[in-house]
């Protein structure tokens, strides 16, 4: 049955921002935004590829001398740290750049130019990373970069920090993304698009967002950790000193198991999308697919120790966390029912993306059902570091992401380009990557019930080991073939495609109502929405300006904006709304510094502890930072009734009463250097002036967003700030955070362990 884009009138062409290069760099469209990023985690891909050919090469035989110990640990780290912060998450994250904001109807995302400030976070994290190379110190650490392998004296070079730094400001890069689209999915659907009509990916990309939002400060956290007893004397990993590894796994975890659902959640929009359109029903069991992607946001952060089980974990602990690593698989496994459900019945058509997205299911069950092995800790004992975990990961995220990845890839293709990718080429495409997918990596499961450990660079001739392991081998070279298909592919049909047309697989989601490739304000009119599949709805008068409109049209008006559904959250400002979002992520950041410090208070080898603090002098400075959210409050109530001078008057008053609070904290510092209490003396030294001190860097820039909204409301500016602004809101928001966690901190630090 053909789908007319009827309802939705086509727009106008409209030139890029700029021409040439120089608009590719300065771009804040989401759409170019995504495109780059799609481009970037292409070559990072090709790199990694290539690294994991050359292990494969070396594990071809046994007791192979093609790469030394040194060269296979540094491909090792390489490629798994490329494949996780630089491929998996920010492909996945580039289609929800390019068509979140599509699929709801928006023009661009909430905060288009943080949106291209996060590309090139991640763009140089990853320059960042692979500079190593250049300096021959290529990090060789692991993609965990467990302590205190990453401590000096064990890594002496520099790829410890290459490693940090460029994972560090990637990450950050990420949390902002994962901002963005939050924001942008909670405020600027269309008129109509209530939460129950809106389409699995934009969901699943939601629920992405909030657990990049809260998983990845505590690795933040312990990077910077890391670096603070690298370079400034810290010892927070060193077990010489007291320092306690299992604190950098925990840390770790935190993220490193929530970041599998990071890069599994939008695969799982992926293929809820692509499957309805080539099966010509809609989603099986929509409400409950939602729900369960609800499910796995919430249990993937109950898990972390799910990693930890040879560690040495009390049997309650252990027990727990096996649980939740059983439980967390109910609402994957409610997934594959809605997709099979959708299929039952369907009238399927095998186009490559629908192959891709059929192969993905099996593949990623078989990784789930691994995954749930795992879960038991017995099993996890025989089977931690062996191939039997790298079987796992890989169907997971190989089976999983990847190959929802290049479902994405043939569906969405056309409308980026305008033309269709060859068919032909796509079927060998699709049956060399199953086939060599398939022999590179189901070989694993059987070498690691048969000991065979990972991170090794060699391996004795023992029997069978050498036969599966050529197995790998030559399964990796035809999952190279398949790479280089889909890049000729994609080469031959960006030159000379047949053209796609605005819909060419009758699809039903908005981003298929507008031109392929869309106009630079993606619709000519806002689209109404009355239903899950709205290019099936009776057209529609067109209704114009707002979030998608031609950019010349007036903003849609109150009406409007109120058949969206929006809810409490969603009447907030995005501004107001970013800034909750980045103190929630914010809220783990110091969760993770407050943890390490009551982890390390009182477990010092020699040296100086809480008692040195100096409670009645913090109390009085502290005194001084409460009472600064009330005078802010004061302020705002003048803002409110339109007096700027009283506005101004109160702010200046708690810009005062911050800077009292640093002069009192300086004062702390100083007395407590004058006694040789510095931060790298001991444990306590160390977690207490990081936690401080991150701390009186929030309050020092909250005290510059102060001053600016100060400097707006100086005599002789104009109109300046009124009733409600969104900018004064933020930053009101931040500085009651900032409060806030002075509150736990003071309780924490001075009130329970100093006194």
């Amino acid at each position: 049955m053909a789908v007319a884009s009827g309802p939705y009138p086509r727009p106008r062409p409209a030139p890029p921002e700029r021409e040439g290069l120089l608009g590719w760099f300065t771009t804040v469209d989401h759409k170019r935004i995504g495109i780059l990023y799609l481009l970037t985690s292409g070559v990072f891909f090709l790199v990694s590829g290539v690294e994991a050919l050359l292990m494969r090469l070396q594990l071809a035989t046994p007791e192979a001398e093609f790469l030394g110990p040194g060269a296979y640990n540094q491909l090792f780290t390489m490629h798994g740290t490329t494949m996780i912060f630089l491929v998996i998450t920010p492909l996945l994250l580039g289609f929800a750049n390019y068509f979140l904001p599509l699929m709801i109807g928006a023009r661009d995302m909430a905060f288009p130019r943080l949106n291209a400030l996060s590309y090139w976070l991640f763009l140089f994290g990853g320059l960042l990373l692979h500079f190593s190379f250049v300096e021959g110190r290529a990090p060789d650490v692991g993609w965990f970069a467990y302590a205190p392998l990453t401590e000096r004296p064990y890594t002496t070079t520099s790829s410890a920090d290459y490693w940090a730094l460029g994972t560090l400001v990637t990450s950050i890069g990420t949390i902002a993304t994962a901002l963005n689209l939050v924001v942008t999915v909670l405020t600027l659907r269309a008129p109509g698009m209530t939460w129950s009509r809106v389409p699995v990916f934009v969901w699943m990309s939601v629920f992405t967002g909030l657990l990049i939002l809260w998983a990845f400060p505590t690795l933040t956290a312990a990077q910077v950790m890391l670096l603070l007893d690298r370079h400034l004397g810290t010892d927070f990993f060193k077990p010489a000193e007291g320092g306690d590894p299992l604190l950098w796994q925990h840390l770790f975890w935190w993220f490193g198991h929530p970041e599998v659902y990071i890069m599994v959640l939008p695969a799982f929009g992926i293929i809820s999308e692509v499957i309805p359109v080539f099966a010509r029903k809609a989603i099986f069991g929509y409400a409950f697919l939602v729900t369960a992607g609800a499910l796995i946001l919430f249990y993937s952060l109950l898990v972390w120790a799910h990693h930890m089980f040879a560690v040495g974990l009390s049997v309650p602990v252990n027990a727990f966390f096996g649980a939740a690593s059983m439980i967390i698989a109910v609402p994957t496994g409610i997934k594959v029912f809605n997709w099979l459900g959708t299929l039952w019945g369907g009238r399927i058509r095998f186009t490559t993306a629908m192959l891709f997205a059929l192969a993905f299911i099996p593949l990623f069950t078989i990784g789930g059902i691994t995954g749930v092995q795992f879960a038991v800790v017995p099993v996890d004992w025989q089977t931690t570091d062996t191939y039997y975990v790298v079987a796992h990961f890989h169907y997971v995220l190989g089976g999983g992401s990847l190959f929802a990845i290049l479902a994405g890839i043939y569906y969405w293709f056309p409308k980026i380009t305008g033309r269709l990718l060859d068919e032909r080429l796509g079927r060998w495409n699709f049956w060399t990557m199953f086939i060599g997918f398939n022999l590179t990596f189901f070989p694993m499961h059987f070498l690691g019930l048969m000991g065979m450990p990972r991170r090794v660079y060699t391996y004795p001739d023992l029997s069978g080991w050498g036969a599966l392991n050529l197995a790998q081998t030559v399964g990796a070279g035809i999952t190279a073939v398949a790479v280089l298909i889909l890049l000729w592919n994609l080469y031959v049909s960006l030159r000379r495609g047949r053209p796609a047309g605005d819909n060419p697989w009758d699809a039903w989601t908005l981003e298929w109502a507008t031109t392929s490739p869309p106009p630079a304000y993606n619709f000519v009119a806002v689209p109404v929405v009355r239903s899950r599949r709205p290019l099936l709805q009776e057209a529609l008068p067109p209704v114009r300006g707002g979030a998608g409109g031609d950019p010349a049209a007036p903003e849609a008006g109150p009406a409007l904006r109120r058949e969206a559904g929006h809810g409490v959250l969603e009447r907030l400002s995005p501004v107001s709304l970013g800034m909750l979002a980045f103190i929630s992520s914010e809220v783990v950041f110091f969760g993770g510094l407050i943890g390490t410090y009551v982890w390390y208070w009182d477990r010092s080898l020699a040296g100086p502890g809480p008692e040195v603090l100096d409670v009645p002098l913090v109390a009085l400075f502290s005194l001084a930072l409460f009472a600064s959210s009330g005078t802010l409050v004061l302020a705002e109530r003048r803002l409110d009734r339109g007096s700027r001078r009283g506005f101004r008057l109160w702010l200046l008053a708690t810009i005062g009463l911050g800077l009292l609070f640093l002069a009192g904290q300086a004062t702390e510092y100083t007395s407590l250097y004058r006694e040789d209490v510095r931060l790298g003396t001991n444990l306590f030294t160390s977690a207490f002036f990081t936690l401080t001190g991150f701390h009186a860097a929030h309050v020092t820039a909250g005290l510059v967003s102060l001053a600016a909204l100060a400097w707006l409301t100086r005599p002789g500016t104009g109109p300046g700030l009124r009733r409600g602004s969104p900018a004064a809101n933020a930053i009101s928001i931040y500085w009651h955070f900032v409060d806030a966690v002075w509150v736990v901190i003071f309780s924490v630090v001075y009130l329970w362990t100093a006194t």
